[in-house]
């Protein structure tokens, strides 16, 4: 069956995907989960209404999720990831020389139908030794764990539903926690050109637990709206200043293979527009 698909983020936006056709339909004990193939994007995954990924411009929001704190870090062992099930995150993760990755997914239906509609997004990387996946409340796993990890990556959906609560106070309090003193956390924060107030929000939470705080901007096409924000939070100011020579010298000697990441595109990322700036510090 030709359909087409309209995603219901945003009340008055739309975005609409024509000609296409559905591969997947489930509820899961979460959320509804969906996929289907479109002419211009591949395989689309979408969770209640709203797009999450597409084997298309994926590379652009794993990339820059996971690229810049490991490039800037430059010894990072341990890393987790919070939600990510489709694998992407991990994929870029395992470019890297870590001893392992923790994925902390509360819905196995998203793992599942990664691996069996979007293989190319994980490419393997649920299989590789380094890899722990574990099924479960990533709230939870953070509250109780007395693991420390060197990056923390939430690769959330948006503050609704089931990724309401990865956006809290105390969510973040125990993000560093559980980091080590030069550890970094990267949050997915929304486009905030339709998102303002979360992206205010989440600065201000994020205040609350870290004393370097920031934010990284990039634009995937399916991301509707302008550039997408990625949180950037430490206690080490001087990550998010390395030189362009550093970044590269990192970058080559790990031999990394990307297609929207370089050192370049890393010190950019860092220079907000104006009007988001100004969210900072309404």
């Amino acid at each position: 069956m030709v359909t087409t698909y309209a995603e219901i983020l945003h009340r008055d936006w739309q975005q609409r995907f024509g000609n296409i056709q559905i591969l997947h339909v489930e509820t899961t004990p979460f959320q509804k989960l969906e996929v289907f193939s479109s002419p211009s994007f591949g395989t689309v995954m979408a969770l209640d209404g709203v797009i999450q990924t597409t084997t298309a411009d994926e590379f652009i929001y794993h990339e820059m999720m996971v690229h810049p704190p490991l490039v800037a870090h430059g010894a990072v062992k341990r890393v987790l990831i919070i939600g990510g099930g489709d694998g992407g995150c991990l994929r870029e993760v395992l470019k890297h020389p870590v001893e392992s990755v923790t994925l902390v997914e509360i819905d196995a239906a998203v793992i599942a139908a990664s691996k069996r509609f979007l293989p190319e997004l994980s490419a393997g990387a649920f299989d590789d030794p380094r890899t722990r996946v574990v099924v479960g409340d990533g709230l939870k796993f953070i509250a109780e764990t007395d693991e420390i990890f060197d990056v923390i990556l939430v690769d959330s959906t948006d503050p609704e539903g089931p990724g309401e609560v990865l956006f809290t106070e105390a969510f973040y309090a125990d993000c560093a926690r559980a980091l080590s003193p030069r550890g970094v956390v990267v949050t997915q924060c929304g486009v905030p050109f339709l998102q303002p107030a979360g992206v205010t929000r989440s600065y201000r939470r994020l205040c609350s637990g870290f004393s370097d705080v920031t934010f990284t901007v990039c634009a995937v096409p399916t991301y509707v709206g302008g550039v997408m924000t990625l949180g950037w939070a430490s206690a080490d100011p001087t990550l998010r200043c390395l030189g362009v020579e550093s970044l590269r010298a990192v970058s080559t000697a790990r031999g990394l293979t990307t297609r929207y990441y370089s050192p370049e595109v890393h010190l950019a990322a860092f220079a907000l527009p104006r009007y988001i700036q100004d969210l900072l510090s309404a």
